[in-house]
Parts: structure tokens; sequence; C-alpha cells
């Protein structure tokens, strides 16, 4: 049996891993970056070893130093979690051979679906369904087509490309950033199916040869090919889960498949179903399952993994219906470009448990308050799952947490989710691959552009309040209190689409006796309280509770209508540097890879000058306009922070 388990993984993969042991009486060893020497899954672990750097190629994707750490703690037992080195056969093979035991399927089932493409010729002999697949350039003719990583997923290394012209640099990004994520570049091409239904089975096998599926879920709502919604079970035709579940398990029995696995499958239009690929780990969304079968799938890894047989053979059936999101640092206003900075408050109401199956609310979270999100791995955060008796009801439930939450510091793709949820498509189950392409709205932020002015008032308000209850002298004076109340107090704010100043004045009782809140006049607003946390306002007869935390500078206002994310502007302020025109500045904090133009090179609007690469992801800098390249100021290889001048170009003069 195993007694002290090391997690070779990080964030919320790891405290998943933790929270089963726990409840086993498991010791467990985590192993750490020094960007993540202080993250909580490292002080959750009985004991820690520091991998030496910050970026996965020097510590989580390092075999040896994994393993010796595994030496190093005593420990007896290597989970992989998922991601990194969790489908890498010769790490599971490092493992076994040092003596310690593997929480994963065998090697031999590894190397066979790591190869994706030899995978896909055995399942084809094994009757499972296949889409056209190439590997050399010239031989493709159809398009579109979709380049796929060999060795991993989460949308890694894929790029969907329309046209022939395009194939050769897609297939070149694509091995980039697929080596940067699994420290392999390998890639494959195969057909693109247009608004397909992405389902994925889940399996388990144990070494006394059972193979079962567990049910299966919906991932098909997907933003960049990364996973952003999923449920259990999937809404289907008729007649499909019975032949899904054969498939897989069909799959699973080609290989001797022992452990948690998943087959994901593309189910067309029509009804048909292809394979799409073996993940030979745990998935992500590996709770919507949990949450309907009431199994614990880390504790039968572990189960399986010192030799015990599964407890049935038989499909479980579905309870209820559970819905995962996953919440992302990503900044809308940025084309969710992934975001950075430190989480000043991380809270979701009305969570029944974490990281363990459960009815209700479930959070699986990687972070806390006080949570610093850097640029060195992936933009999940957290993942909150809803079960419900209805699908209906969970949607309902999982929508209404993410509203009320309160994530402060970071910017997140949370108003995005929450339209998901929320939209009559989702409603209706008409999920498919082109859901978000064809639901605009759904990027639509929460928080009306109307009530951005309503959401500064409160900021205004709370923070007066705040330096009057804080006040040396006269604290018992009404905030905002003055002698000559005929002018009205003035702050400006920096939010999400500009600047904004709010003018109010209080008399001498404390009541609101105007404000610049809505200058059409259309609205009737009147104070109820203001302290520091917390105002309430009677907005044309209806009252409204808004929450407010101030850091700094920084005021976050969560209300009924939505959140806002402000930044009190001073009051006079200090002069800054001029910005050279045609600048373009990096968007969030990164390293340059690749620079593709010469200073003095003409360009054209949207030509590639140089690409960043930030979280595992790469992102194309193109020009802005016509004109000339003025200023490279950053080499490749070279780091850069948000802000920093990447490329100058000066635009080109119209010659009339």
């Amino acid at each position: 049996m195993i007694s002290r388990l090391l997690v070779a993984n990080r964030g919320e993969v790891a405290r998943r891993v933790f929270a089963t042991c726990r409840a086993l009486g498991v010791e467990t060893v985590a192993v750490h970056s020094d960007a993540d020497a202080d993250a909580p899954f490292v002080a959750e672990a009985d004991h820690a070893v520091r991998l030496p750097g910050n970026t996965p190629a020097e510590t989580y994707l390092r075999v040896d130093l994994i393993l010796d750490a595994a030496l190093k703690a005593g420990a007896d037992g290597v989970h992989p979690g998922y991601g990194f080195l969790a489908e890498n056969a010769e790490f599971a093979a490092a493992v076994t051979d040092a003596g310690l035991i593997w929480v994963g399927p065998p090697t031999k089932a590894i190397a066979a679906m790591g190869d994706k493409m030899a995978a896909k010729a055995l399942l084809a002999e094994a009757g499972v369904p296949m889409l056209p697949t190439w590997t050399d350039l010239d031989g493709i003719s159809d398009f579109p087509v979709l380049v796929k990583a060999s060795a991993g997923g989460g949308g890694r290394g894929m790029r969907v490309v329309r046209d022939a012209a395009d194939l050769a640099e897609a297939v070149a990004s694509a091995r980039r950033e697929a080596a940067a994520a699994f420290g392999d570049g390998t890639v494959f091409i195969e057909r693109y199916v247009e608004s397909g239904q992405h389902v994925e089975v889940q399996i388990f096998g144990d070494t006394h040869g059972t193979v079962v599926a567990l049910g299966e879920r919906d991932c098909s709502i997907q933003r960049r090919h990364q996973k952003i919604v999923e449920e259990a079970p999937a809404v289907l035709p008729d007649g499909v889960r019975a032949r899904l579940h054969e498939a897989a398990v069909a799959a699973g029995r080609a290989v001797d498949y022992v452990g948690a696995g998943t087959v994901e499958f593309l189910l067309a239009p029509a009804g048909e179903f292809y394979f799409l690929e073996m993940n030979t780990r745990l998935q992500v969304e590996h709770p919507v399952t949990e949450a309907v079968t009431g199994l614990d799938l880390v504790r039968l890894q572990l189960l399986v993994a010192e030799g015990e047989p599964l407890p049935s053979a038989a499909t479980p059936p579905a309870d209820g219906h559970a819905i995962e999101v996953r919440l992302c640092a990503e900044d809308p206003a940025q084309d969710f470009r992934p975001a950075t900075g430190t989480l000043h408050r991380f809270a979701v109401p009305g969570v029944a448990d974490g990281f363990a199956p459960t009815k209700g609310l479930r959070l699986d979270s990687g972070v806390v308050d006080g949570s610093v999100v850097g640029v060195h791995y992936d933009s999940m955060l957290a993942k909150l799952v809803a079960w419900a008796p209805t699908r209906a009801e969970a949607a309902r439930a999982l929508s209404a947490a993410l509203a009320r939450a309160e994530f402060h510091g970071v910017a997140t793709n949370r108003d995005l989710l929450v339209r998901v949820l929320r939209s009559p498509g989702f409603a209706a189950a008409e999920v498919d691959t082109g859901f978000l392409d064809r639901h605009a709205e759904v990027f639509a932020p929460l928080l009306p552009a109307d009530q951005l002015p309503l959401a500064a008032l409160v900021a205004a308000l709370a923070s007066a309040a705040g330096r009057r209850a804080n006040a040396p002298v006269l604290a018992g004076l009404p905030s905002g209190w003055r002698n000559v109340p005929a002018f009205p107090q003035v702050t400006r704010y920096a939010g999400s689409d500009g600047e904004i100043e709010v003018r109010y004045r209080l008399d001498r009782t404390g009541t609101l006796a105007e404000s610049s809140t809505d200058p059409s006049g259309e609205w009737e607003v009147t104070l109820i309280e203001a302290v520091p946390d917390r105002v309430v306002l009677d907005v044309d007869g209806v009252w409204r509770a808004y929450r407010v935390h101030r850091v700094g500078s920084e005021v976050f206002v969560d209300g009924p209508d939505g959140a806002a994310s402000l930044t009190e502007l001073p009051r006079f302020p200090p002069p800054t540097a001029e910005l050279a025109a045609g600048s373009l500045l990096a968007p969030l904090p990164g390293a340059v890879t690749r620079v593709h133009v010469e200073v003095g090179q003409r360009v054209g609007a949207g030509d590639l000058l140089l690409t960043l690469e930030a979280m595992k992801l790469e992102h194309p800098v193109l020009a802005p306009t016509d004109g000339v390249v003025a200023e490279l100021p950053v080499p490749a290889g070279g780091q850069v922070d948000t802000g920093a001048v990447l490329a100058v170009v000066n635009p080109e003069e119209d010659p009339r």
C-alpha cells in the first residue's frame, strides 16, 4: 500500500490529489518551483521539495529532479496529476524503475496512446471510427484542417487552418507551443469538423482485466480550442450513448488499460462520431463525473495502483446533472489574453465542499486570497462545479454563484461564463464547438456600460466613509461634509471604458443631495447607507446593495448588476514620459520568442512583427497600421513586463 505519495504537479491539481490522500490517511509530498514557493498546495502538503527555477522546463518537466525529490522525501508512490509529465511514458518507466508505485496506466499504454498517429492506427483496427489524418504537409488538399499537438491537450499546440498558404506557419507555431507546454513539439493534422459536439468517455481499468465506462462528458464549449464549460451527462441523440461507451471500452481493452483514462470523440451533426484521442490520465473536468456517480476517481486511482479490483464492472447510472466552468485569469478587454497580478480577494459564496465529490457547489481552486498569478504557468485559477437534480437547476445555481463571487485584483473570464450559462442556446442544449462563434452576445460584460458611473459613485461614497472613519478628529461628522455645501466632492477613476469623473454633494445631514451619476436625469438616486465596505442606494425606488473592497488606490465594487474594478486617480497626477507615436506595448509579462521584422522594414497593417510567449501560449504582435519599423528594443529571448515597448511603427503618410 502507498503510505507517502509525491504529486508531480502544482496548483489545484496537487490540491485535488492531496484531499483524497488526507481522507485515506496517505502522507503527501509536494514539489514546487521558486515561483510556487508560497502557493497553497505547498502549504497543504506534509512534505515539500524545492525544484530550483521557475519555468516548467526548469522544474515540473524535469524527470530527474522529481525522482530525486521522491527519494529524498521518502515517497513510495508518485501521482503525475494531469498535465506536465502525466502522459510521459519515460517518466512512468523511470518511476517504476526506481521501485516506486506509479499511480497511472502502464508505460506500454501511455506510449501507445502518446503516439497519437500510431494510436489512431491501433484503435482503427479495434473498430473505433477515425477522421482522415496526415503528418505530411504535401499530402493535404482538403481544408479546413486542424493542427494538433501529439503529446498533450488543453488547446496548446492547436491551430485551425483554412487555407494552404497558412499551413506551414501554423505547424511551426503549434510545434513551438507544444514544446513549451509538454516538452515535445510533435504535431499531426486531421480533418476539421465544423460545429461538432466534443464528447469524452471516462474509462477505468484495473489489473484484473476489467475496463469500464463511468459515463460521458460534453466539453463542446471551447474558446481557442480550450474547454471552458463541461457537463455530465452529455445531451446526446438516441442510441449514441451506448455506442460511445462501447467504442471507449474497446479502445481501453486494445491497450490493456489500467487506471483512469479518457477517450475523446467528435460527434458530427449527422450523428456519426469519430475518435479524437485518448488521454492516459485523469482529466481536468473529472469532477462532473464524480458529481453524478458519487465516485472519488482519485481514490479509485490509488486503489487500482495498489492492485485492488474496481468495485463494479458496470457503468453506473448518472444521478442528476453536473456542470463545471473553468475560471481563468484572462482579460476580456485584451481579447482574453492571460492576466497577471495579485488576487486580493477570491471568494465564492455557497460552496459545499472542495476537491471531493459533493452535491451542490464544489470549488477546486489553486489560489486563495493573496495568491500571485504569474506568467510561468497556464491561466486557470479554479474550477467551479454545480450539481442539481436537473440540468437547468445546475446551470442556474452555477451562474448565480459565479455572479455573486468576488474576484479582486486579476481580470477573469467570469462574465463570459455567466452569460454562457444563462444563454438561451445553452438552456436548449444547442452546444457544439462553434457555440461561441454563433453567440457573440455572451462576450458582453455583465455590468452594462451605463451602470459604471453608478459603481464609481458607490466607490467614492465608500472611500469617503473610510476616510471619515479613520479620521483622527471630528469622526462623527457625516462623510463628505463640507462647510460650504454648494460645491460637490469630485473623484476621478480609471475604469474598463476609460476615465470616470464622479461629482456628488451631501447635505448637512449626510443625505445625497445631488450626483453626476446619471447626466440625463432619468434616475432618482438616494443614499441609504455608506460605510467603508458597503453602500446601499435607492435607485428609482429600488434598493441596491453594493459590496466594496479597497486595496490601495484600487476599488472593487460588487453589485446586483455585476462587478467593477476601478482605480482612483490622483488629484494632481505626476508627470510621465511621453511614448513615441506608433509604440506597441506588451499586453502582459512574457518573453519575446521571435522577431519577424527588422528596423527600417516597411510593413502593412496586420503584419506579424514579433511573437510574445506567456502562460504557455504564443501571442502575436501585429502592426496596427501601414508604416516603417522604427524601433525594436527587445531582442528574441528578451523578457518584458506589462507595458514595455515592443516595437515602434512610424505610420506611413498619406501621399495625398
